[in-house]
């Protein structure tokens, strides 16, 4: 697996949430507590995470706070990239 930054995760994250939601988005805003998304948006973040990143996203993993905020996201990227599969 290639080795990303934190910022290029980060960076990638926003361009899809601009993109899906027209409003550009600092790396700590609550994305569900701005409005602007909904709890149902977080499986279009799941699908994007996992085929952008080439990690599934399973289990607890799945739980909204791992997708309230683009570090939120970064983090959980950055865990699932490192850590072998199975564990």
């Amino acid at each position: 697996m290639t080795s990303l930054t934190t910022y290029a995760i980060e960076e990638q994250l926003v361009e899809f949430l601009t993109a899906k939601t027209k409003v550009v988005w600092e790396p700590d805003v609550d994305l569900f507590a701005s409005g602007v998304v909904s709890s149902l948006f977080t499986m279009e973040l799941v699908v994007f995470v996992e085929g952008a990143f080439d990690i599934a996203v399973e289990g607890p993993d799945l739980a909204l706070d791992n997708f309230r905020t683009v570090r939120a996201m970064s983090a959980l990227v950055t865990r699932l990239r490192v850590e072998p599969s199975g564990v």
